[in-house]
């Protein structure tokens, strides 16, 4: 089911688009989200899928449309594009300097680079939330 289509009324649960992760990673990569928001006070996204040229200002649109741009962090990731960029708000910024989200950013490549992109998402935020500390 994509956003905006209605769910068919035969009460059956709507179907789920293949993508590139496991029902036990999406539900890994949820946990890691909640956790890294509760722990700090910030809001963290993760956006897999194709990012257009030019791939940093794509991402930062992305940023832009997230209900709490400043004080909002996205990880965005396109694993055919061998790209990732991290987009932090201007709240979000003082916490996790760029320093800090390149380090995380490393790491996480080094996961996808073993073939693990849900693990290398978790490690990105959970080393995100980390840097970023109690609110």
């Amino acid at each position: 089911m994509t956003v905006g289509e209605k769910q068919t009324r035969t009460g059956a649960p709507p179907e789920v688009l293949d993508g590139p992760f496991s029902t036990r990673q999406l539900l890994r990569i949820d946990e890691a989200l909640r956790l890294a928001d509760k722990g700090t006070g910030l809001v963290f996204s993760v956006y897999v899928g194709g990012l257009d040229e030019p791939i940093r200002e794509h991402a930062q649109r992305l940023h832009r449309q997230l209900a709490e741009p400043d004080k909002s962090v996205l990880i965005a990731v396109s694993p055919n594009q061998r790209q990732l960029e991290i987009v932090t708000g201007r709240y979000a910024r003082k916490r996790i300097p760029d320093t800090y989200a390149k380090l995380a950013a490393l790491s996480m490549v080094a996961a996808f680079g073993g073939g693990d992109l849900a693990g290398g998402i978790i490690q990105g935020l959970d080393q995100l939330a980390s840097h970023a500390g109690k609110a």
